[in-house]
């Protein structure tokens, strides 16, 4: 009987990860499967988050491992972080969200973007999830064009900023303790970071119902209506979208990590299923169709492998441009969409319902191909690298 491989990493990239790396890989997979995946399908059902997931995730020790010098000290590679992304996707992408929203964009953009006196009051206890960061960028009519129409403003008055506006899809929104606000400055015209504390006066979050992807993801409407900020809540190292950008450059590759995590997960089940699947009596992975389905995912999966690897390695020699963060989005959330479409197709009925965790995976995915930049967006960004001619409108 010829060998089987199951491995969804059919060229082995994790063995580039050190053996340091892999075993503690292992020990957050196992740790996922045990602790958060049992808790994962009810939550998307009821379109809730789990209250023990926060505790759940503490102990998991993950938060802000970026960040090592207000971690654990022991600096993680970029390839390292992406694997880590993988796990955390493969076994429910809403609670990866949730876990990418606090420690990529929140945390993300008090390192990257506050000064040692704001890193200092926030970073310990947003690694420790005491404290728990939300993202509030996108607004009710400006997603893609949320740089140039960002309608929501900042307007110093003495040693306070007032801010005033609306903002929609803010995942954490409806709990989160700190919520980086950006806001146009009404003075200069540059768009501006600010953290809003829970509890501030004029700040509402409304949970956002109906949703049909990442349903454990509590996403918020959110309007500031005269919220005071003190000058120490700006983040001082934030003075134009260009720096935004840059928070959001790191963000674009991490969800094409995200997607990777998705379509290896899709292919995992769809593969299980065909194997146990049993129609005219016979596996129907014994079907030259189901065969032709399950390898055009796997074909998928190690591109995209190979995509954000590279992605990593770059990153990690300091060469990595925004343009090819957009292409690694672009391309693999494309490839993931059609991984989850073959995939449910195979399940046939079954891959409607959440029983088999395919339908979930399914419509998860139409989040992950939508934010961090649209297909679209990112194809221009790419466009203009590779032509010199900006075909933005």
């Amino acid at each position: 009987m010829a060998k089987v491989n199951p491995n969804p990493d059919f060229f082995g990239f994790a063995e580039l990860l050190s053996e340091s790396e892999r075993a503690e890989l292992a020990e957050i997979r196992e740790y996922l499967e045990r602790e958060i995946k049992p808790i994962a399908n009810e939550a998307w059902a009821n379109a809730e988050f789990p209250a023990e997931a926060i505790e759940k995730f503490a102990k998991l020790g993950v938060a802000g491992v970026q960040y090592p010098d207000y971690g654990d000290g022991k600096p993680r590679s970029a390839l390292f972080t992406g694997f880590l992304s993988v796990e955390l996707n493969r076994v429910d992408p809403s609670l990866a969200v949730f876990s990418g929203v606090h420690s990529g964009l929140a945390m993300g953009s008090i390192h990257g973007g506050g000064d040692q006196e704001q890193r200092d009051r926030w970073m310990p206890d947003m690694v420790a999830m005491n404290k728990i960061g939300a993202f509030a960028l996108t607004e009710p009519e400006g997603g893609s064009d949320v740089a140039g129409g960002m309608r929501t403003t900042a307007r110093r008055e003495g040693d306070e900023w007032v801010l005033d506006g609306a903002k929609r899809w803010i995942g954490n929104g409806t709990f989160a303790d700190l919520v980086v606000v950006w806001a146009r400055d009404e003075a200069d015209g540059n768009v501006k970071g600010f953290v809003v504390e829970k509890g501030t006066p004029g700040f509402t979050a409304t949970k956002i119902e109906g949703k049909i992807a990442l349903r454990t993801v509590q996403n918020a409407d959110i309007v500031l209506d005269g919220v005071r900020v003190p000058e120490a809540n700006r983040l001082q190292g934030i003075n134009s979208f260009r720096d935004t950008a840059r928070v959001l450059a790191k963000t674009r590759g991490g969800v094409a990590w995200q997607a990777v995590g998705v379509a290896m997960r899709a292919y995992e089940l769809a593969r299980e299923y065909a194997v146990e699947r049993v129609q005219f009596g016979k596996p129907i992975a014994s079907f030259q169709m189901i065969q032709d389905l399950l390898v055009k995912m796997l074909g998928n999966v190690t591109a995209m492998f190979g995509v954000v690897v590279r992605l990593a390695q770059l990153t990690e020699q300091g060469t990595a441009g925004a343009d090819q963060a957009a292409l690694a989005k672009a391309f693999t959330t494309t490839r993931m969409r059609e991984v989850v479409s073959w995939a449910r197709e195979l399940f046939g009925g079954n891959g409607i319902v959440l029983d088999h965790e395919i339908a979930k995976f399914f419509s998860d995915a139409e989040a992950v191909y939508s934010f961090e930049g649209s297909r679209e967006m990112n194809t221009l960004i790419v466009g203009k690298s590779i032509t010199g001619i900006s075909a933005f409108a």
